[in-house]
């Protein structure tokens, strides 16, 4: 069986990302953390999970440059995940995800969570690809490039 390409020495940045963030538990302790979940317990608490594997995913993902550890915001002796600056970048991932999930995932009335601008207390607006001028970019408008 061949050995998977290490993270570095993978062309596509697609790829890389996945390698990083493409398991369901990863994914999901980044948008609890955009939601302002900081403690372990907290993390384990709410996504229901094995400690062993949070712990795994919280290290990798520390590791990773996405979360750091700090002292507790309150001065007691435990530790919070925060999101890094490389982190909070991630925000439009998990809103794109977030948004075909609810446009693609749900019946119609079936109750699910809304992100909200929290200003105007509306929904976030779809997000699309666009081009320089304006134009929403559709799949066969977009090409691949390698750069060597």
């Amino acid at each position: 069986m061949p050995r998977p390409v290490a993270i570095d020495a993978e062309p596509c940045p697609v790829a890389r990302c996945v390698d990083i963030l493409g398991d369901r538990w990863s994914l999901l302790i980044v948008r609890d953390a955009f939601d302002g979940v900081r403690r372990f317990g907290d993390f384990q608490r709410g996504l229901r999970m094995a400690r062993n594997i949070l712990s795994d995913r919280l290290h990798k993902l520390v590791e990773a440059g996405i979360l750091a550890l700090q002292p507790a915001s309150d001065g007691s002796a435990y530790q919070e995940y925060v999101l890094t600056p490389r982190g909070e970048k991630l925000f439009p991932v998990i809103v794109a995800l977030r948004q075909w999930g609810e446009q693609q995932l749900f019946a119609s009335g079936e109750r699910h969570s809304l992100l909200l601008d929290l200003r105007t207390q509306r929904p976030v607006p779809f997000m699309q690809p666009v081009a320089e001028d304006g134009r929403v970019l559709a799949p066969d408008a977009t090409v691949v490039r390698k750069i060597a």
